[in-house]
């Protein structure tokens, strides 16, 4: 049924972004090897400034040839709440004019922004909707301190949510959790998909190729316990407790080394860390690009992935835990976290922290340096990704059967 459709995805971020780069491109060549031709609108910020006519040229013909056609629109970011309607509008016109050119019969809007394009072009056009659900939007504000419960903008995204749930033809959730609370008596017969974020294995096959000594040899890690965190720090990703259980960890093992993946600098976690005890030689905040990471992480023995708990992060699938199984590394994680808990549990590929303090952090010590003692550990958390992550047979296979459905109904 998918060879011969014809779909837009709606991206409310740049095609440069990591996010793009590893939770959306792979997608998409999945969906065009699968027999969909792949249409792509990206909203770039700072267009001008960041992008030639020759790398928009580039970039183009570098994805035509993953069987994806891409257009780009500008990101404006202020006024905050009009940059939005403007941004929507016009991508909404543009999703239209393009449907029309290009005989497209669906509309696959990513999140609340462009699942929102996507209504007003299917609206426009007749052509059918998919709302990629990535999270709870307006509780995610709330839990970062940006919003307030009960407030206009989580009252107006609340109910955005609701006109999208029934503008929708069909719907994506990451977790078996979100599943179960936004649709407790069913989906009123749209096809819902669970898809986590997912991994493909080739993406790590050069680096688990090459000896783990080998590239830490090449890093300076030689003869060190290397703890490593990749993503995003501050808000609900809990940069002050990261620190205190690396510290604990430190406590235990002077070898102990931290290593920190994310995008930008962190003057907070730098300064707890060496508040802690960690030297300059004892620690690293890098910032890697996507497609380093799996390199980083060969060099590591146990990851960390500590996130406050709250209502919003039942709809969490972390991008991190699918890399860091993939690269046979046990988790330090905390409990509560979309199907975390499940996952680690059935696999024994982690630990799970039910709380934040320095006898839960002893604990899951205790814990991961038992695991790590089993031979057959790394195969297991691999064996994991294949099971749930993977980006053929899970997420590829899963956007494809809901593909299917949308454009049978």
């Amino acid at each position: 049924m998918t060879t011969g459709a014809r779909a837009l995805y709606l991206c409310y971020f740049g095609l440069r972004e990591p996010l793009v780069q590893t939770q959306v491109l792979p997608y998409l060549r999945e969906l065009a090897a699968g027999g969909v031709t792949m249409y792509l609108l990206t909203f770039e910020a700072e267009l001008k400034k960041r992008w030639t006519t020759e790398s928009i040229a580039e970039w183009r013909e570098r994805l035509r040839s993953d069987g994806i056609e891409w257009s780009l629109l500008p990101y404006h970011k202020r006024p905050p709440l009009l940059a939005k309607v403007l941004d929507i509008t016009r991508g909404a016109f543009r999703a239209a004019s393009i449907a029309r050119c290009e005989r497209i019969g669906l509309f696959h809007g990513r999140s609340h922004v462009g699942a929102a394009i996507g209504a007003l072009a299917k609206w426009m056009t007749g052509a059918r909707l998919i709302f990629d659900i990535r999270g709870f939007l307006a509780d995610e504000y709330v839990d970062s301190g940006n919003w307030r419960a009960g407030g206009f903008l989580f009252t107006l995204t609340k109910a955005a949510e609701r006109w999208l749930y029934r503008a929708a033809d069909g719907l994506v959730v990451l977790t078996e959790r979100a599943n179960e609370t936004l649709f407790p008596h069913g989906s009123g017969g749209k096809p819902v998909e669970i898809i986590p974020c997912c991994v493909g294995e080739e993406r790590f096959a050069a680096a688990l190729r090459t000896s783990r000594e080998t590239i830490r040899e090449e890093l300076g890690l030689s003869g060190r316990t290397v703890f490593v965190y990749a993503g995003a720090l501050g808000g609900y990703y809990l940069t002050c407790e990261t620190a205190d259980l690396l510290i604990a960890a430190r406590r235990r093992d002077a070898l102990v080394y931290a290593l920190v993946l994310t995008h930008r600098p962190s003057p907070e976690m730098t300064a707890a860390l060496e508040q802690g005890g960690f030297t300059r030689d004892d620690f690293r905040i890098v910032q890697v690009a996507p497609e380093e990471i799996p390199r980083y992480l060969r060099a590591a023995d146990v990851a960390l992935a500590l996130i406050r708990p709250s209502y919003a992060r039942r709809s969490a699938s972390l991008t991190k835990m699918a890399e860091y199984l993939a690269s046979g590394l046990p988790v330090i994680a905390t409990a509560g976290v979309g199907d975390l808990d499940a996952h680690i549990t059935e696999c024994r590929g982690g630990v799970l922290l039910h709380s934040l303090d320095d006898a839960a952090y002893e604990e899951a010590l205790d814990a991961i340096e038992e695991l790590r003692r089993d031979p057959d550990l790394a195969s297991r958390c691999q064996a994991e990704v294949r099971l749930r992550y993977d980006l053929h047979d899970v997420g590829g296979k899963r956007y494809l059967r809901l593909y299917d459905a949308v454009l049978r109904a």
